[in-house]
C-alpha cells in the first residue's frame, strides 16, 4: 500500500472489528479506489486481518462498548485524540451512536473539521415516543447539530426516517442516503425454495431483545396453535457487550419448544436461506438498513418485517414481503399463516425482493455513493459550504 497517496487519507472510527467487517469493507474499497489511504480505528478481536486485506490498515483502540462511564469515555476521547493527531487524516469517518460522539469530540479536539457521521439506526433512541425517547432524541441532535458539528460535517444514513428525527432532511446538502452495507448479487444468489409444508421461517440476527426474537418464537406458537405448518430457525449468537442480549438459557429454553430451533452463529448465510422460505425480523425499532433483510432479499426469499425505521423503507408490502405492527406476535403469526398457505405468494415475493436487492443495493451502489461523497469533501475549500452534495443513493 503507499504510505503516502496524492489523496489524502481518510481514518474510520468503529467500536468492533467483527461489526466493520460484516457492514463496511466496501467503503475501504471504495476510498482506495479514489486513491486515500485508509486507516480502521477499531477494538481489535479478530478481524484485523480481514480488514487489512481489503486494503487497511488497523490501529488498536482498546474500549468497552457498553460502559457509559464519564471517565472511561473521556479516557477512550483522549486515546482516540492522540491517534488522530499522529494519522493527520483529511477525514474522519465515525460509523454507529457511540463512535460519533467519542470520534467527533476527538476530531473536535484536534481541528479535524471535515467529518462524517453515518448513523447505522437509532435503537431505542429512535423507537421511543415516549418522554424518555424524546429527551434523549434532543438531546442526540444537540450533540450532532451543535457541538460536535462543523461546516464540512456530512451525515451518512441508511433510510430516510433517521435524518428526520434529527432535524435533518433527507434531501439536503449535509445528507448522503445509501442502501445500507450492500449485497454482492454474485455471492448471494436465488436458489430453488424447500418444499412445502412445512413453511420454514428463519431469523438472522444477533440474539438481542431488541430484534423481537421472542416475538417470532411466541408467533410460531400460535401459527402452529391456530393449524399452520410453520418452523421457526434462530440464527445469531448473544452479544456480550449488549445490555440486550438474550441469556444462551432463554435460546435453550425457546429451542425445546415444538417447531423452534436456535442454531447459533450461521457461518455460511447463502446456506441458511437456501433451506428456508421466509426471512423475519421482527425488530422492535432503530434499525438503519438490516443486512439479514438484504441478504435475504438478494437469495430470493419472502420477508416478514415490522413497521419500523429502515425495515419499512426496504420492504414494500405485499411486493416482496409483509409489514406487521413492532411487538405484535398475533399479526407476525397471522402473517406467517398466510404465507404457510400460499405457495406461490412465497415465491412471487421472493422473485420481487431479488429485484428490489438488485435496484440499488448493491455493494457497488453503496460504493459508488460513498466515493462521490468523499470527493465532494476533499474538494470542497475549508470556508466553501455551497458545493454541490454528493451524489445520493435513494432506497
Amino acid at each position: 500500500m503507499p504510505s503516502a497517496p496524492a489523496r489524502g487519507k481518510l481514518v474510520f472510527v468503529v467500536t468492533e472489528d467483527w461489526f466493520f467487517v460484516s457492514h463496511f469493507l466496501p467503503m475501504v474499497r471504495a476510498a482506495r479506489e479514489i486513491g486515500l489511504a485508509v486507516v480502521v480505528v477499531t477494538r481489535v478481536r479478530a478481524h484485523a486481518d480481514l480488514i487489512e486485506a481489503a486494503g487497511a490498515r488497523v490501529v488498536p483502540l482498546e474500549a468497552e462498548r457498553r460502559s457509559v462511564n464519564p471517565l472511561a469515555i473521556s479516557a477512550t476521547v483522549g486515546r482516540l485524540a492522540q491517534i488522530l493527531r499522529e494519522e493527520r487524516p483529511d477525514i474522519v469517518h465515525c460509523i454507529a451512536l457511540k463512535s460519533i460522539l467519542v470520534g467527533g469530540m476527538a476530531a473536535r479536539r484536534t481541528g479535524i473539521d471535515r467529518r462524517i457521521y453515518a448513523l447505522t439506526g437509532l435503537g431505542f433512541i429512535g423507537a421511543k415516543r415516549d418522554l424518555v425517547g424524546r429527551l434523549a432524541r434532543a438531546g442526540l441532535r444537540l450533540a450532532l447539530r451543535g457541538a460536535l458539528q462543523t461546516a464540512q460535517t456530512r451525515y451518512l444514513f441508511e433510510n430516510v426516517d433517521d435524518p428526520l428525527l434529527l432535524g435533518l432532511d433527507p434531501a439536503g446538502e449535509r445528507v448522503t442516503i445509501v442502501g445500507g452495507a450492500g449485497i454482492d448479487p454474485d455471492r448471494l444468489t436465488p436458489s430453488p425454495l424447500p418444499g412445502l409444508p412445512p413453511l420454514r421461517v428463519a431469523v438472522v440476527a444477533r440474539m438481542l431483545w431488541s430484534k423481537g426474537i421472542d416475538v417470532a418464537v411466541e408467533a410460531t406458537r400460535l401459527a402452529r396453535l391456530a393449524g399452520a405448518d410453520v418452523t421457526l430457525s434462530l440464527f445469531g449468537a448473544p452479544d456480550p457487550s449488549n445490555p440486550r442480549a438474550i441469556p444462551a438459557e432463554t435460546l435453550e429454553a425457546w429451542s425445546r419448544q415444538d417447531g423452534v430451533t436456535w442454531h447459533g452463529r450461521a457461518d455460511d448465510i447463502a446456506t441458511v436461506w437456501r433451506d428456508h422460505h421466509v426471512a423475519c425480523l421482527p425488530s422492535r425499532g432503530g434499525e438503519g438498513l438490516p443486512r439479514t433483510l438484504l441478504e435475504s432479499a438478494a437469495c430470493g426469499r419472502a420477508m416478514v418485517t415490522t413497521d419500523v425505521p429502515g425495515c419499512r423503507s426496504f420492504v414494500r408490502e405485499g411486493r416482496d414481503g409483509l409489514i406487521v405492527p413492532p411487538g405484535d406476535a398475533a399479526a407476525l403469526a397471522a402473517a406467517f399463516a398466510r404465507l404457510a398457505g400460499d405457495p406461490g405468494e412465497v415465491a412471487d415475493m421472493g422473485r420481487s425482493a431479488r429485484a428490489r436487492a438488485l435496484s440499488g443495493y448493491t455493494e457497488r451502489h453503496v460504493m459508488d455513493a460513498v466515493a462521490a461523497l468523499y470527493e465532494s469533501m476533499l474538494n470542497r475549500r475549508a470556508t466553501d459550504t455551497t458545493a454541490p452534495a454528493a451524489r445520493r443513493l435513494e432506497p
